[in-house]
């Protein structure tokens, strides 16, 4: 299974993952609250206990996922003194795409690379999540699968692993009839953190490609 998600990584920079351990009711209360939020005059604090909820179960699965990458780049040892570089901040946006009559003349999201280390993207049924091929210049849709989770690589893990991990591109496209909900989590280091490739990436003479900076300045 770690090869699996390590190859994968290396190659996609993004992957979809099932039997994850968060309850399928968990995402599903989820995916409602955030529909409700902003379909109906939903309370406030029900949305929040459903995306607190939802984080209480991803925060270790996210870090089991970077241990697993961070294993493939021979950094195995990874403990508490770590967190605030690997895990210092988790932030839950929820988006909302609306129905487009004329869907081939826009667009949902344009198409960023996230700034994190790794996303978890919970997203409904109604699809629109593209993301940009090895090629370069064609684009996969990730169509969803009940109860999984999508994956991909940001920006911060590119720089600790001096680029053999890619952050990878992507956007969305609306539907004409069905409204979309995504639910990402991004998983960040502290603002106070120092980033830059890992002393394990610089062996054997290897240059590193990106300089130290301060995760806020970044």
């Amino acid at each position: 299974m770690e090869n699996s998600i390590q190859q994968a990584a290396t190659k996609w920079d993004y992957f979809q993952i099932i039997n994850h351990g968060i309850p399928i009711e968990v995402l599903e209360d989820l995916k409602e609250a955030a529909h409700d939020f902003f379909e109906f005059p939903a309370e406030e604090k029900v949305v929040l206990y459903q995306v607190l909820e939802y984080q209480k179960w991803a925060k270790p699965l996210a870090k089991k996922l970077l241990e697993v990458l961070l294993k493939s780049l021979n950094v195995n040892d990874i403990d508490e003194s770590l967190d605030p570089l690997l895990m210092g901040t988790m932030n839950v946006n929820m988006n909302y795409y609306p129905p487009c009559p004329n869907p081939n003349i826009t667009i949902g999201a344009r198409r960023p690379c996230d700034g994190s280390y790794i996303t978890l993207l919970f997203q409904d049924d109604t699809g629109g999540l593209y993301v940009r091929g090895t090629k370069g210049y064609n684009w996969i849709h990730v169509i969803p699968i009940k109860g999984a989770l999508a994956v991909n690589i940001g920006d911060l893990l590119q720089i600790i692993s001096n680029d053999r991990y890619k952050s990878i591109e992507h956007c969305v496209a609306v539907d004409s009839s069905r409204a979309r909900i995504s639910v990402p989590l991004f998983v960040n280091a502290s603002l106070d953190s120092v980033i830059g490739p890992f002393p394990q990436m610089l062996k054997d003479v290897e240059k590193p490609v990106y300089k130290h900076v301060l995760h806020s300045d970044y």
